[in-house]
């Protein structure tokens, strides 16, 4: 086996018995499990199972009680959040937060200036290095919304949009910042069946560019569909973890979701 091989064996993030307590409630208890590169990893289960607690774990919103994170070979729990997207960490949020009067091109370009050396504050006074990476962050801001496929929408303000379309602008801004790993928390809440099943497509559509996703998400047949593996969570705990049609038939899964009688 050569030395590329190795390497794509190797797991992007890796997460070892992590624990997560609010004044004695324990939220997160001993969760481990690995993300293989370019996969769709996605983490389910029922309300207050600890999934968005985890995700903000990762991205290092929270820190873990105790526990270690692996993220291409750092140690994810040594660097502040503010260096986190610097590494290739990306994160969307369930709530969709924007400036309503903001265009969506200035909204996806947030996005990348985690990126630049001068940062969003020091861009605006445009002397002759800010104004080349202004442009290198248009450029990747028009790349993202090409790959999201909203490029009718750029200069649209934000409360103009469908609740659907702002959920895309919200994807873009997270991969103008050319993540290797992607944080992606309930996309599909508020869509229709029809938004939910585009959604999935995009989804797919993204891992297919080499970018690699944990998705939380309580639609199940979007999950089911589009997943190579899942992580189950219940009361903090790990209860489960394979792919689809393993999750599908697993005992402790149904139970937690449909109660121990059915």
């Amino acid at each position: 086996m050569n030395q590329c091989e190795v390497v794509k064996m190797k797991p992007i993030l890796t997460l070892r018995e992590i624990d997560k307590s609010f004044d004695g409630l324990q939220a997160l208890k001993s969760v481990s499990f690995d993300i293989q590169i370019g996969k769709l990893k996605a983490l389910i289960g029922p309300n207050g199972a600890g999934k968005s607690t985890l995700l903000n774990v990762i991205s290092r919103f929270y820190k873990p009680d105790s526990g270690q994170i692996e993220f291409l070979g750092h140690n994810l729990l040594s660097y502040p959040p503010y260096k986190v997207a610097k590494l290739g960490l990306g994160r969307t949020f369930q709530m969709v937060q924007f400036s309503g009067s903001m265009s969506v091109i200035k909204s996806i370009m947030v996005g990348a200036h985690c990126l630049t050396k001068k940062g969003i504050i020091a861009g605006s006074f445009k002397l002759s290095s800010e104004r080349r990476e202004e442009k290198e962050i248009i450029e990747m801001a028009y790349q993202a919304l090409e790959l999201i496929g909203i490029q009718s929408l750029v200069n649209r303000p934000m409360n103009n949009l469908t609740y659907a379309d702002q959920k895309k602008v919200e994807l873009a801004r997270a991969l103008t910042g050319k993540p290797n790993l992607l944080l992606i928390d309930e996309p599909a809440g508020g869509l229709n069946p029809l938004e939910a099943d585009e959604l999935g497509n995009l989804l797919l559509k993204i891992k297919e560019t080499g970018i690699t996703i944990l998705l939380v998400e309580h639609n199940m047949p979007l999950v089911m569909n589009i997943a190579d593996e899942i992580v189950v969570l219940n009361y903090g705990t790990k209860i489960a973890e394979g792919p689809p049609s393993e999750i599908m038939e697993d005992t402790n899964v149904i139970e937690a979701y449909l109660g121990k009688e059915r």
